[in-house]
């Protein structure tokens, strides 16, 4: 009995996939969004050159190397078109929902453009921070793809807007970038990308990974007044109820929470008849005392059952953000502490933000904020 091995040698894509970043960063700037748009479009310009469509072009198959710049994978469902008898087209049904193109859903084939499709989503998903089609279920987002149906959330790059417009084409003969339309050079000619320098982006130092975060409107300034100014009268940033010391506070490089000494409960029980938004923190009361309060907010806080049965001690509505995208959301300070965050429409409580020393605020500009965690960032506005 004869056993035959095969060793393949890949390169090593040190930092992961791209999907990574889009997660944790939400959306990326113009200039990240460019150079990473860019370096795709020559890998496919190669891939196509070969006779190769990918056929699963997506984040998650997007790796970057050491250096950040990108490397494409995952080629198990990628098809080396036949040069003989001239094929364009691929006959199976493979892809990943968000990114299929129309043309696989109603033709069943794939071709070149296919791929040009995936570029658009990828394009649109680097700015906003999710996939221009989402549903509930593929059949949904099937539906949304074969209808052409997304929209743009405001902020959008209104040159990007446009090169993604000409790749998301429902007829693949009219995607910028395909033979049909003159090839790769329109594509590397639109606007978007009119600072690329082509020849030698594989040896430039990829941007800093930065986030989008759309500037405010003078409406903001004039009833917000200006952050700059403000940041420069507070060496730290602190919670607080007025009249009271700081109960907690985040201080110095490291941001760590630390706890004051807290005011009396009668002080706490006038507080919460007076503000159900009080601020203060980890006050330390009697089990009868907690009792007391607990009954009382069980009764009239409609908050109450998605806490656990801690004492709510601060609460508001927030935006939470996901790219360009917000969803409302009711976020609950309770003792402990921790932070919940509940769908305030449907009252659903859709998660928590682990508490613990490694917890820290960045404030980015007078409304947005992220909370960082061990695990990851979330951006709150």
């Amino acid at each position: 009995m004869c056993t035959t091995f095969n060793d393949f040698g890949l390169s090593y894509a040190k930092n992961g996939e791209l999907l990574k970043y889009i997660r944790k960063i939400g959306s990326f700037d113009e200039t990240c969004t460019r150079f990473y748009s860019a370096e795709i479009v020559c890998a496919l310009e190669y891939l196509h050159q070969k006779g190769i469509i990918h056929r699963d072009l997506k984040p998650e198959n997007i790796l970057l190397s050491e250096e950040m710049h990108i490397q494409i994978t995952d080629f198990g469902t990628a098809k080396q078109l036949s040069s003989e008898s001239k094929q364009a087209r691929a006959n199976s049904f493979v892809g990943t929902a968000q990114y299929v193109s129309p043309e696989l859903l109603t033709e069943k084939s794939a071709c070149k453009s296919s791929d040009l499709w995936a570029l658009g989503c990828i394009i649109y998903q680097l700015v906003a921070g999710l996939p221009p089609f989402r549903a509930g279920n593929e059949y949904l987002i099937f539906q949304k793809i074969i209808k052409l149906e997304y929209e743009f959330p405001e902020k959008f790059f209104p040159k990007a807007k446009d090169l993604v417009e000409q790749l998301l084409s429902l007829d693949p003969c009219k995607r910028i970038g395909c033979e049909e339309m003159g090839g790769y050079g329109p594509l590397k000619s639109h606007p978007f990308f009119e600072t690329v320098g082509w020849d030698d982006i594989h040896l430039q130092t990829p941007p800093k990974l930065t986030a989008y975060l759309p500037a405010m409107s003078e409406d903001d300034e004039d009833c917000y007044g200006n952050y700059d100014d403000l940041l420069s009268q507070f060496s730290c940033m602190q919670v607080a109820q007025p009249g009271h010391a700081p109960l907690v506070s985040f201080t110095g490089e490291t941001s760590q929470p630390t706890y004051n000494p807290s005011p009396s409960v009668d002080q706490f029980i006038h507080i919460h008849e007076l503000d159900s938004n009080s601020m203060e923190l980890d006050l330390q009361y009697s089990d009868e005392e907690k009792r007391i309060l607990l009954d009382k907010q069980s009764a009239a806080n409609p908050w109450h059952q998605f806490v656990e049965n801690n004492l709510i001690l601060k609460m508001g509505p927030v935006d939470k953000r996901k790219g360009l995208f917000a969803r409302r959301r009711q976020l609950l300070l309770t003792e402990g502490p921790h932070l919940y965050y509940v769908d305030p429409v449907n009252k659903v409580l859709k998660g928590e933000i682990p508490w613990s020393p490694e917890l820290r605020p960045e404030a980015k500009n007078f409304k947005t904020f992220f909370v960082h965690t061990v695990s990851d960032s979330r951006t709150i506005c």
